[in-house]
């Protein structure tokens, strides 16, 4: 059958096609890790997420197609609503408690985007909960893609990296370059109000949530630095395309002036 190219992704731009029910995307050491967790979580009952059906003699994986909606940049108004939001808190909430029947995991897995401080009891998180990771149904949630980097990690520290991308948490420039409009960053501190109290955080992991969000930024750039640094052609052409370093640095500087608007809509 033809394959019909996806759009969407930096590690993987480009390579994932769509084959019929299937999609092909290129496999790597977690692979197998991450497969087994997908099969698990569909008998934990959580359908958010695509069915594995194995790895093809040429190297790529192979997951079903999950129907719906994908928001790519510029994203377009309906993803920016509070509505679409609020259900993304709502997946990932059901992902958590599936996840957490699953139970903690002795896999191997990526540690790029980690949480640095998960407990060994810690259940598997996505850690890259973008829009360009989100499957909607007339503007519902209803999966999420890309589980490259999944890990062991707090609740907390995904939803603090959901938020940071997704509500978003980011300074003018560089959230309007993603199609953001001036509406939701002004909105932010209330979009984020609403992601901690539909997912349900209390008020000490809120605080938490609030010091992740730093540590998070910092450590995204760095990753991305790797990846530069590295020579991989999608990360170098990301990085030019966003200004460099500048947009990591420029985003760190305006969370430190911002932080307390944060924290009065938490408070």
């Amino acid at each position: 059958m033809n394959e019909e190219p996806l759009a969407g992704g930096v590690a993987n731009a480009g390579a994932v096609v769509r084959v019929g029910d299937d999609v092909l995307r290129p496999a790597n050491p977690y692979t197998p890790a991450i497969h087994r967790f997908l099969r698990a979580l569909r008998d934990a009952g959580f359908d958010g997420a695509p069915s594995p059906r194995g790895v093809d003699p040429d190297g790529r994986e192979r997951l079903a197609y999950v129907e719906g909606d994908v928001a790519y940049p510029p994203y377009p108004e309906w993803v920016q609503s509070d509505v679409s939001l609020a259900s993304i808190a709502r997946l990932v909430r059901r992902f958590h408690d599936a996840s957490r029947r699953v139970g903690p995991s002795a896999e191997q897995w990526s540690d790029e985007l980690a949480d640095a401080s998960a407990p060994r009891d810690a259940i598997v998180v996505h850690n890259d909960v973008c829009l360009e990771n989100v499957v909607f149904r007339d503007g519902v949630a209803v999966g999420l893609l890309d589980f490259d980097f999944a890990a062991p990690g707090r609740r907390v520290h995904d939803v603090a990296q959901f938020a940071r991308l997704c509500v978003p948490i980011d300074d003018d420039v560089n959230a309007a370059r993603l199609g953001w409009t001036p509406h939701e960053l002004h909105a932010a501190p209330a979009r984020v109000r609403l992601v901690c109290d539909v997912y349900g955080l209390d008020a000490d992991a809120r605080r938490e949530l609030l010091e992740i969000v730093a540590d998070v930024m910092h450590r995204v750039g760095e990753f991305v630095r790797r990846r530069v640094a590295a020579g991989d052609p999608n990360f170098t052409k990301m990085w030019n395309d966003i200004g460099g370093a500048a947009r990591f640095e420029r985003r760190l500087e305006w969370w430190s002036e911002n932080r307390p608007r944060f924290e009065a809509a938490l408070g």
